[in-house]
């Protein structure tokens, strides 16, 4: 028996998942019962990482994307597999039953060190999410089978396999992955974080003119000056100087630095104290300089 938990464990190690192979011979009518097996051997098989999964993870590391591999294999080949891509570096590993032998207190105190879990159920994903959850972190939760649906539904963002994935768990998923990849969801931070920041010029640039253009009126209404702006005007400026520049805002490539930066604070709106000083502060700069042109004409 040492011996058989010896080459086992070289397999497990070896990032290969392992099946046990028995037999025994059944009399004619008796049933078939798990006892008195004659071993035969062990056999390996081995599902590498994509080649591409290493270079997405160091991607999370830079954006500051913490991620944590859970897996039903056992323990060894979890750690293997994790050493392979670069997710393990002196950190814990949590099996299954060692995470029901623990108290809520206890798991939130070694949750922030845990990169791997295996042995695991779908019951344990729906803790380790709702751990994470109270840990302030935005959860995103992969799955496939049936039973993966409440974990997926419990986070933030549940992601569900579109080529082995059930159709339970892609109803109750946010996002479905049509290629089974980890590197595009990866893909998808990278265009959520440029799109997001594309919106935010799109949305400043529009704002900053509009402040200018209430500031001017104002001023010059306060001032007892002609208007220096007509609704025609207005109308021009808001269809064709406004407009396309805003929509070429919107549409420019995102920043070659855009995964080095730390993820953004979810509770923080697009428009931020700072930023809405910043376009006050532009919109009477930019409306002290149309009256002082106005009045410069006029003089």
């Amino acid at each position: 028996i040492d011996n058989v938990l010896e080459i086992n464990h070289a397999f497990a190690t070896g990032a290969l998942r392992v099946l046990a192979f028995a037999r025994r011979e059944l009399e004619e009518g008796a049933h078939s019962e798990e006892k008195d097996l004659v071993f035969l051997g062990l056999q390996g098989m081995i599902d590498p990482p994509r080649p591409e999964v290493k270079e997405a993870y160091q991607k999370c590391q830079q954006a500051g994307v913490k991620v944590v591999m859970i897996t039903g294999d056992h323990k060894d080949t979890a750690v293997a597999v994790a050493k392979e891509i670069g997710i393990m570096d002196g950190d814990m590993v949590l099996t299954g039953a060692e995470l029901d032998a623990m108290e809520e207190e206890q798991y939130a105190q070694i949750a922030p060190q845990v990169r791997v879990y295996a042995r695991v159920s779908p019951q344990h994903k729906v803790r380790i999410t709702d751990m994470y959850k109270k840990m302030g972190h935005v959860v995103a939760m992969t799955g496939d089978g049936i039973n993966d649906a409440p974990a997926l539904k419990r986070s933030d963002i549940g992601v569900a396999m579109g080529l082995t994935g059930t159709d339970v768990t892609k109803e109750a998923s946010d996002m479905v992955l049509a290629d089974d990849n980890f590197a595009t969801i990866v893909s998808a931070i990278e265009e959520g974080r440029g799109i997001y920041d594309n919106i935010k010029k799109f949305v400043y640039y529009l704002l900053s003119s509009n402040f200018a253009e209430v500031i001017t009126i104002f001023a010059a209404i306060m001032l007892k000056m002609p208007l220096p702006l007509l609704p025609v005007q207005l109308l021009w400026i808001n269809l064709v100087t406004d407009s396309l520049p805003a929509i070429a805002l919107g549409m420019e490539p995102y920043e070659m630095a855009i995964m080095k930066r730390p993820p953004r604070n979810p509770r923080e709106g697009i428009v931020t104290q700072g930023i809405m000083a910043y376009l006050v502060a532009v919109g009477f700069i930019t409306a002290a300089v149309i009256i002082d042109i106005i009045i410069f004409l006029t003089w």
